[in-house]
């Protein structure tokens, strides 16, 4: 796949998806699971060598070890195996290699469809049933002809395989003298558990969204009320950190949003994404972000705020 051969402008709320399915065994014969992830992480999808199998020494069942890849040696995750499928036998299975959160990463699947151009308005939250499943991986739905596409976490994925550990550790030279107040927008129930945490630790309140459209339905409130009492919104709220995929609204239009609303534009807004890289700082710049982290650099990101809000003038 060349570099992003559709463009989309930043800050329309559109996104694309590489949509792909695991084949499920079953007693009927074959069920097919439809899957779907932002296309911003994708490189290109390769045919799995022959023999890719597991090994009982693995940390996971489901990491089938590296292949050669030009002048890259591929980790390849067996996603049906991650995802509790009894994938049924197919040849020719393909290979989505992914780019995020500063790793290259080969995920093992049955079949990839196509690529769809979609609206983050037309992603449905995942219902409680699919949001408690034990991988805690799916962060949307959506309907795309006759089929339920899930949109995939992999950065889930990626998180559970690595146990990386608590990102809240060695916060001590984070903690602000003075209280703030953050509003904190992201679609993963675990990673907005970790920026509570993490922003609790640093002396905030803080007031979490699942996503942008509920981040926006809390600022029009906040901007309600600061109208009201005659004040400025950042007497109430000192950061606002928005992930990018969201459903309903992403972080792009969420920040272009609030940057081009004549009261709430004096808030600091800072994007954390797995998607950003020094190749896609234009986007967030396009949408006047303050500042923009990768994830999983949660350290970085407390840091980021406060030095945004101790430097802010509005």
């Amino acid at each position: 796949m060349s570099e992003q051969e559709i463009l989309l402008e930043t800050g329309t709320n559109e996104l694309e998806i590489i949509e792909f399915f695991v084949n499920e065994t079953v007693d009927q014969g074959i069920e097919t699971h439809y899957f779907g992830v932002n296309v911003a992480k994708v490189l290109e999808v390769v045919e799995a060598p022959e023999g890719l199998t597991g090994s009982e020494a693995a940390a996971h069942p489901s990491f089938l070890g590296t292949i050669p890849l030009r002048d890259l040696i591929l980790p390849v995750v067996d996603l049906s195996i991650w995802l509790g499928i009894p994938k049924a036998d197919n040849d020719n299975e393909p290979i989505i290699v992914t780019e995020f959160n500063g790793m290259i990463t080969g995920f093992l699947v049955s079949g990839v469809t196509q690529i769809h151009r979609v609206n983050w308005k037309d992603v449905e939250s995942p219902s409680r049933y699919v949001a408690s499943m034990d991988t805690n991986c799916i962060t949307g739905t959506i309907k795309i002809k006759d089929r339920f596409v899930l949109m995939l976490d992999l950065e889930q994925v990626l998180s559970d395989l690595n146990e990386s550990g608590d990102a809240g550790d060695g916060f001590e030279d984070l903690v602000s003298e003075e209280k703030f107040h953050a509003l904190i927008a992201d679609d993963s129930t675990s990673v907005r558990e970790l920026l509570r945490n993490n922003f609790t630790s640093a002396n905030f309140e803080v007031t979490l969204a699942s996503d942008g459209a509920e981040a926006w339905e809390k600022l029009q409130a906040v901007k309600a009320r600061a109208t009201e009492e005659g004040r400025s919104p950042f007497e109430y709220v000192q950061a606002v950190v928005s992930d990018v995929e969201m459903p309903q609204m992403d972080g792009y239009t969420l920040t272009r949003s609030i940057k081009e609303d004549p009261v709430l534009k004096v808030l600091p807004v800072t994007l954390f994404s797995s998607l950003i890289s020094n190749s896609v700082l234009h986007k967030g710049k396009a949408v006047m972000a303050d500042a923009q982290v990768t994830k999983p650099e949660f350290h970085g990101l407390t840091r980021k705020v406060l030095d945004l809000i101790r430097g802010w003038e509005g």
